[in-house]
């Protein structure tokens, strides 16, 4: 069989389980197959393959059609413009978060705090980004925080990244300039009509339960504590929960609170700041 003969295999594999975007789908995990960047795949084309490159082709392919996501199949998924590991200890990092490094990297920052980091993609992005910043990840999940110190080293920042283990302000000391946050937001409600590949993920990374709104409260009660004067915090939102969210952050003594479009014109990041500092 060659490459093309099995990447059609696998994309109709793939569309027979309902997968949305099926022959997208299959070019990623022939190149994880493959052992080469997706946009190699097609130059494979009239290659036979190998029997090895076949059989991790045809459980990816099995494992997608099940419901996993790509990125926990092959274990990595790209943020802006790095690749991270993913496990199942974490959530895949969404491109819908790369809306708040945006924000983040508009403006100074010395000092950065991570809540909730899963991979790290956030943290490990911003230290990257910014050569002499320091910073601080923190999770409840000690299989999380193994993934976010190795994507620390895989990408250069591991000697300025410290990781540690709690929830929200029970392991944080000091003050930040910066703090970002991706908690977990879907309404308990919503979860059983959430598809398969999401719910496999960590269900603590995913919802706090009732309203959703339940971490927001929490990081909410610490920021003025935690943030330097004119310090700002960055939280991803959901669907909707922009106007809540922000209640609960001028309800908190925060200034500034401003509600960023994604590029569909959907409220996702939250931004405000501690009063005190430089405009």
């Amino acid at each position: 069989m060659t490459w093309t003969e099995a990447l059609r295999s696998a994309a109709r594999r793939l569309g027979e389980a309902g997968v949305a975007e099926p022959m997208r789908d299959a070019r990623l995990l022939a190149a994880w197959a493959a052992g080469v960047e997706p946009g190699r795949v097609t130059l494979l084309g009239p290659e036979p393959m190998d029997p090895a490159a076949r059989s991790r082709l045809d459980a990816a392919a099995a494992a997608r059609a099940g419901g996993r996501s790509v990125a926990h199949v092959t274990g990595r998924k790209a943020f802006w413009g790095r690749d991270f590991a993913v496990t199942d200890a974490t959530l895949a990092p969404r491109p819908e978060t790369e809306g708040i490094v945006a924000a983040a990297l508009e403006r100074p920052f010395a000092r950065v705090l991570d809540l909730g980091t899963g991979t790290g993609c956030l943290l490990v992005t911003l230290l990257a980004e910014r050569p002499e910043a320091t910073g601080l990840g923190t999770d409840l999940s000690p299989g999380a925080l193994a993934v976010a110190g190795r994507n620390a080293r895989t990408h250069g920042v591991a000697d300025r990244a410290a990781f540690r283990e709690g929830d929200w302000w029970a392991a944080p000391e000091g003050r930040f300039d910066l703090v970002v946050c991706h908690p977990p937001y879907i309404p308990e409600a919503d979860m059983p009509g959430l598809g398969p590949g999401v719910l496999a993920e960590p269900r603590m990374a995913l919802t706090p339960g009732g309203d959703g709104l339940g971490a927001y409260r929490a990081v909410a009660e610490g920021l003025r504590d935690a943030l330097e004067p004119g310090g700002r915090v960055l939280l991803e939102v959901g669907a909707g929960q922009a106007g809540d969210v922000a209640a609960i952050l001028r309800a908190a003594g925060l200034d500034g609170v401003l509600a960023r479009p994604d590029m569909d014109g959907r409220e996702r990041v939250l931004e405000a700041s501690r009063p005190g500092g430089l405009p």
